[in-house]
């Protein structure tokens, strides 16, 4: 009897502790982020992406939207339903670019502004505008004097000359009819519901477009930083819609190949450093082999498209083949090229399984750039041929291809950290820990763990046939940052190449969550369960008390057990976009103290609060 009870009595205490044991492993494990499909509804599609997403609370609901950009198929919505989001909903379809978001002429609906393409210089056109309304899209007319006909690129609602207004960046591919005159327009807001023409940047060449908007010197004046081809450059904002070249007296040397550009307080001494990622896209006739799965993937442009025969069986099986117009479906197959024919749409990323014989041979002295597309042939022995002649960039993978020598690869880059020194930028890359070779593509910036220290996301461009691992870099606030191992932050989709990201706490519950969009490949949600009992606050800014002024570009201030942190509201690492995300999230790490809340507007105007470390979230500004 005495046995049986000692025996029951361990076996409790052995549950107890298998019990505390899973609890802890649950812990460990919730150090990581989970993808989740649920509270996400995407198009199963692999299609092409522009920049990262935009995040703002378009209907006012007190959860934010985001807005996706599938490029050349349609800017789309994701209203978000109190933490889950809807499907996507079509808002313009074709070629846009930039997007950006703001209540410009101030009559209390936000409006959207998009940056239209311009057909490789064959259509040029103007940004298209539309006012939200609830959950409806107005589309908005022309100015009195409609904004430039362009090649759009890059938009950006902002106060340029501190009074309260929101002015507009509003720039351009290089025409070549323009023969060299500058399409770097700047907009001024005339206060009563139109952007005028002010001025413009000097000319940009390529993809000179790339744009942050920021404050280098802590003026509360807007800076700009232009990026894309070859050198950065720094414009120091002059307060009146005009900017001088500063780059050479505040960079430490000229900085090449950036691909985005983050502003940081990463070291939480109160003005704004910077962090660039840098890397190289692929070149033509790239290729890359995965041994251990026998993918083979690989990329071509503008002119002849040649890969090597490879062996593959009888049976080919290609994945996520895309190319844009116009070789998008032509694709050719055996001796005698006759037409693929696909069922429905061929804008999104194709996959295709042919049988050997009903792909025989390969046409003899074929002149592809005569007759531009796809050309597939078996051609014996197991062997398999690609070739023809592509206009625009293409990729796929082919699945089954045994023992391929892929082509040799340009060494990796590294990113920049350049710590704000007040006159000037100082290069810590090394110092902070985060100098890393790689190709890397987009940057996202927020307090991940809550520790009260900004973090780093960083997108890697990836390998075709490889699953694609970001790089999380977490601040501990006093050596600098840590790359965290095991984060479960990777794209699986096989041709897709990193591209976009996004920080947003989507399920507001003080946990800052990550959206990514690869290129040829689908959008990610990415749930925070990091779960380490730091505290948080969110604080929501609304328009100012007395003069009614746009929350976008207000700097946020907090102060917490002697750590103090800034933010500006609708900061964004987008090449060409700009977020309107009123809720700025602070870690606290484990400050159970008062904090001190101050939100200095565009215009100057400031409002305070001090409030509870325990409050989670608090409204500063109109009700």
């Amino acid at each position: 009897m005495n046995r049986r009870k000692f025996n029951i009595k361990n076996l409790l205490i052995l549950g107890a502790i298998a019990s505390f044991i899973g609890v802890n492993s649950s812990n460990a494990q919730n150090g990581s982020f989970k993808e989740v499909s649920k509270e996400f509804p995407r198009q199963e599609k692999n299609l092409r992406k522009w920049d990262s997403p935009v995040v703002a609370d378009l209907d006012k609901d007190g959860y934010p939207d985001l807005l996706i950009n599938d490029h050349g198929y349609a800017i789309q919505v994701q209203w978000n339903n109190k933490g889950k989001f809807a499907k996507p909903f079509d808002i313009i379809m074709g070629d846009l670019h930039g997007v950006s978001v703001g209540d410009f002429d101030n009559d209390g609906n936000l409006e959207i502004i998009m940056s239209r393409g311009g057909g490789s210089g064959s259509n040029a056109r103007n940004s298209k505008m539309y006012k939200v309304n609830g959950r409806e899209f107005i589309p908005m007319t022309d100015f009195e004097v409609p904004l430039a006909l362009m090649r759009g690129r890059t938009v950006k609602f902002v106060d340029l000359d501190n009074d309260g207004d929101l002015d507009l960046l509003n720039f351009a591919f290089p025409d070549g009819a323009k023969k060299g005159a500058s399409e770097n327009y700047v907009y001024e807001n005339n206060g009563a519901g139109e952007l005028i023409l002010h001025s413009t940047l000097p000319a940009s060449k390529v993809n000179g477009q790339k744009t942050l908007i920021t404050d280098i010197n802590n003026d509360n004046i807007i800076d700009i930083i232009l990026y894309g081809d070859k050198n950065v450059i720094v414009y120091q904002g002059n307060g009146d819609l005009t900017f001088t070249d500063v780059t050479k007296k505040v960079l430490p040397y000229d900085i090449d190949e950036v691909t985005a550009v983050a502003e940081i307080d990463y070291d939480n001494d109160g003005d704004m450093d910077l962090f660039f990622t840098r890397g190289l896209e692929f070149t033509k006739g790239e290729t890359f082999y995965n041994k251990e799965t026998q993918d083979l993937g690989f990329f071509s442009k503008r002119g002849e498209l040649e890969i090597d025969d490879f062996v593959s069986g009888e049976v080919l099986k290609l994945e996520n083949f895309q190319s844009q117009w116009p070789n998008n479906d032509t694709y050719y197959i055996g001796e005698a090229s006759y037409d693929y024919v696909f069922d429905g749409e061929t804008h999104s990323g194709k996959d295709i399984n042919l049988v050997m014989s009903d792909a025989l041979g390969f046409p003899d002295n074929a002149d592809f750039s005569a007759k531009k597309g796809w050309y597939i042939g078996y051609v014996g022995n197991q062997k398999w041929r690609i070739a023809g002649y592509l206009w625009a960039p293409a990729t796929g993978v082919v699945h089954n291809v045994k023992n391929y020598t892929e082509s040799k690869h340009p060494a990796g880059l590294n990113d920049i950290l350049l710590e704000n020194k007040g006159s000037k930028f100082v290069d810590v890359t090394k110092k902070a820990n985060v100098f890393l070779e790689e190709h890397t593509m987009a940057v996202t910036v927020a307090d991940y763990d809550n520790n009260g220290f900004d973090d780093l996301l960083v997108i890697r461009r990836g390998k075709l046939v490889y699953e694609n691992q970001s790089i999380l870099y977490l601040n501990n606030g006093k050596s600098g940052f840590k790359a965290k191992e095991g984060h479960n932050i990777i794209t699986k989709d096989l041709g897709g190449i990193g591209m976009t990201v996004e920080s947003i706490d989507y399920n507001k519950d003080g946990s800052v969550d990550v959206v990514i969009g690869d290129e040829r490949a689908k959008w990610h949600l990415f749930k925070n369960e990091m779960a380490d009992g730091n505290k948080s606050l969110t604080v929501e800014v609304k328009n100012s008390k007395k003069g009614n002024i746009s929350p976008l570009g207000a700097l946020v201030t907090i102060s917490s057990c002697g750590n103090n942190q800034i933010q500006r509201v609708g900061t964004s690492a987008s090449q060409y976009s700009l977020n309107h995300n009123t809720f700025v999230h602070f870690g606290l790490g484990d400050c159970s103290k008062s904090v001190k809340v101050k939100v200095t507007y565009s215009n100057g105007e400031v409002l305070e609060q001090t409030v509870k470390a325990s409050s989670k979230e608090i409204v500063i500004g109109k009700k």
